[in-house]
């Protein structure tokens, strides 16, 4: 849904993504791909996903599914997800710790919600990202990390907080080992705090998490917009003050531009279509690896005859 606000000196797309009820009230919001932007930088998919508190004995249940030709990107604010892939992995994912599932050549991951605390009505909010894997690193083999919040680097100071999450930023770098130059932060605001955010990478965007976030003459954004920057902008984030106002809640994404095109269709990425046709005939005839003690699994949809281009 595009926005009637001007894009103005700093910014070149501002993208508002519609949120979309998956049932059970729980809702996401897609802000990459988008009719207003499809990358940014290696940053292929950006889904927020929640706030929401699931009814009692419910749960999320997303049952394994394959990729190829990227990098998936968990990251929670608030409740719980229980990961299994293809390679035996079993891990909690809680807030502020960053599980990075490395498909390569083909992976596949249910992601549920721990019965164990189903029974209270779980609550979930979190977002998660795709990173498109370098044409030489597409085919690598998958691979699985999980950090713990305090393993990641923090910058702090004059109301502000970042965590690195990923890549290198404001002159720190996360231990998460990734196979591009890009850079993923939480970056958090007390409500009329300030800081200035540097134009390191090629392609850079922050998408609003919480509060209202001021650019002056360029304008104020709410959450649950994707804001991105002109190449080389250097930009002041400001978190709206005021007696009503929520600390400012912002992450900060990018890249150097991929080398070259990629195709995209359901979970798999590539920058071969053939690839792609080959993954989708892969899973139809689950040729894939299984996950461990999973017997369910989404069947291949209805795909278009060929893949999306994404520049």
């Amino acid at each position: 849904m595009p926005t009637d606000l001007p894009i103005d000196s700093v910014l070149q797309t501002i993208v508002i993504p519609r949120t979309r009820d998956l049932g059970d009230n729980f809702q996401v919001r897609r802000a990459l791909p988008s009719v207003e932007r499809r990358m940014v930088g290696p940053f292929v998919f950006l889904d927020q996903m929640g706030p929401t508190t699931f009814d009692a004995g419910r749960g999320l249940d997303v049952r394994p599914h394959p990729h190829i030709g990227l990098a998936t990107v968990t990251y929670l604010l608030d409740g719980e997800i229980f990961h299994r892939d293809s390679l035996g992995n079993r891990q909690e994912i809680r807030p502020g710790e960053v599980n990075w599932m490395t498909a390569g050549r083909g992976i596949v991951h249910s992601e549920r919600t721990d019965p164990l605390l189903r029974p209270v009505g779980p609550s979930l909010f979190g977002l998660q990202c795709w990173v498109a894997l370098p044409h030489a690193h597409e085919e690598t083999a998958p691979a699985f990390s999980h950090h713990r919040a305090g393993q990641l680097p923090v910058e702090q100071g004059e109301g502000a907080r970042a965590i690195i999450i990923a890549g290198s930023f404001f002159g720190r770098r996360s231990p998460v080992q990734t196979l591009s130059d890009l850079f993923y932060v939480d970056l958090q605001l007390e409500p009329g705090a300030r800081i200035a955010i540097p134009a390191e990478y090629g392609e850079q965007a922050l998408y609003i998490v919480q509060g209202t976030l001021d650019l002056g003459r360029d304008g104020r954004f709410e959450a649950g917009q994707l804001l991105v920057t002109k190449p080389g902008a250097v930009l002041t984030l400001a978190a709206a003050d005021g007696p009503a106002a929520l600390p400012l809640r912002v992450m900060l994404l990018g890249g150097e531009p991929m080398d070259g095109p990629r195709h995209l269709v359901w979970n798999f990425v590539s920058s071969s279509a053939e690839r792609i046709e080959q993954a989708k005939d892969d899973w139809r005839n689950q040729r894939f690896d299984p996950v461990p003690d999973e017997t369910e699994f989404i069947p291949l949809p209805e795909l278009p005859a060929r893949a999306v281009d994404y520049p």
